[in-house]
């Protein structure tokens, strides 16, 4: 018997179907983030699998896998769980986010909105006659894609087909001569060649603040930062910084404070970037879709199944030590 704990409410979206995909028995228990109601502390030592997005603690005692059904792992403290426990992430997600990027961009260049509110007034500023309507076209713009990820490549696929030019800026080599690869160390040489930098990279030690008050200030007037990686990885006080005096625009959708038990509708940053009229803020929704959901599902319930049958699992970031 398989005992599984789902950890958490982030952790719970992913239970539903799950006993479908399983292949031997199983007990599936939902606890909640704090791990404090009744038996919620038992079925976290007792579990063969915890699926979570957080670990700091103690509880986990047994467990040989700590699956993640996500990309980001900077929540989850790996020294803290068992030596024999594996750790495992999830992706899935670059669909919607690449999704989420091209409908952000998309908006700056066709005004379906404005010219909707403005023909039901009998305002024709935009018809195909008046030179005063003329709009500006996606693929004339050139984008740098910080990172070649699951989410960069996905991005890049996109902007290429909408005959954007396309930079990228990774650590290892990129291998696509689609596009114009730049190494991290010349970050801000690529920052000052294009009309828009997107940031996919996840926080870690070596990315935090890897975009600061340098990089932005290599970014042209009018150029646009975008960020769905992670927060900090583009320094909070050298954003705010570069965006209020308005000559940066800005989508944003993931940040440096996020809600907690103790507070459960913060703002997302000290800095008051929702005042600035030149950014475009969301709330960490460019991956949140069900076909997400799916896909991350369907991992989690394959490393179960590869874990029970003792099969090599997939996205491993910590193997287990004995």
């Amino acid at each position: 018997m398989m005992k599984i704990v789902f950890y958490g409410a982030n952790a719970a979206t992913f239970e539903p179907g799950l006993s479908d995909l399983l292949d031997m028995p199983h007990e599936i228990i939902v606890i909640s983030d704090a791990a404090r109601g009744p038996g919620e502390a038992a079925a976290l030592a007792e579990a063969d699998v915890v699926v979570g997005v957080h670990y700091t603690g103690s509880g986990v005692r047994n467990a040989r896998l700590f699956q993640l059904p996500a990309a980001g792992y900077d929540k989850v403290d790996m020294d803290a769980l068992p030596a024999g426990c594996a750790v495992c992430n999830a992706f899935g997600h670059e669909t919607a986010i690449a999704e989420y990027v091209m409908t952000a961009l998309l908006s700056r260049h066709v005004p379906l909105a404005d010219a909707d509110a403005r023909l039901r007034r009998g305002d024709w500023h935009y018809w195909a006659g008046g030179p005063d309507g003329l709009r500006t076209e996606l693929g004339q713009q050139s984008i740098g894609i910080v990172g070649h990820g699951h989410i960069g490549k996905a991005v890049k696929d996109r902007a290429l087909a909408f005959g954007m030019t396309v930079h990228v800026a990774n650590r290892s080599p990129v291998g696509d001569a689609r596009v114009t690869a730049h190494g991290l160390d010349a970050l801000a040489e690529m920052m000052g060649q294009v009309d828009i930098v997107l940031n996919t990279l996840p926080l870690t030690d070596s990315t935090a603040s890897l975009i600061g008050a340098a990089e932005l200030a290599a970014m042209a007037d009018g150029a646009v930062i975008m960020n769905v990686g992670r927060g900090p990885v583009i320094d909070e006080d050298a954003l705010f910084a570069a965006l209020k005096d308005g000559r940066l625009n800005a989508v944003l959708d993931t940040w440096y404070v996020y809600p907690s038990q103790d507070d459960p509708t913060p703002q997302p940053s000290k800095h008051p970037f929702g005042a600035l009229p030149n950014v475009t803020i969301t709330p960490h929704m460019s991956g949140w879709t069900t076909g997400t959901i799916a896909r991350r599902t369907a991992t989690v319930a394959e490393n179960t199944n590869r874990l029970a049958r003792g099969a090599a699992l997939l996205n491993l970031l910590r193997e287990p030590r004995s």
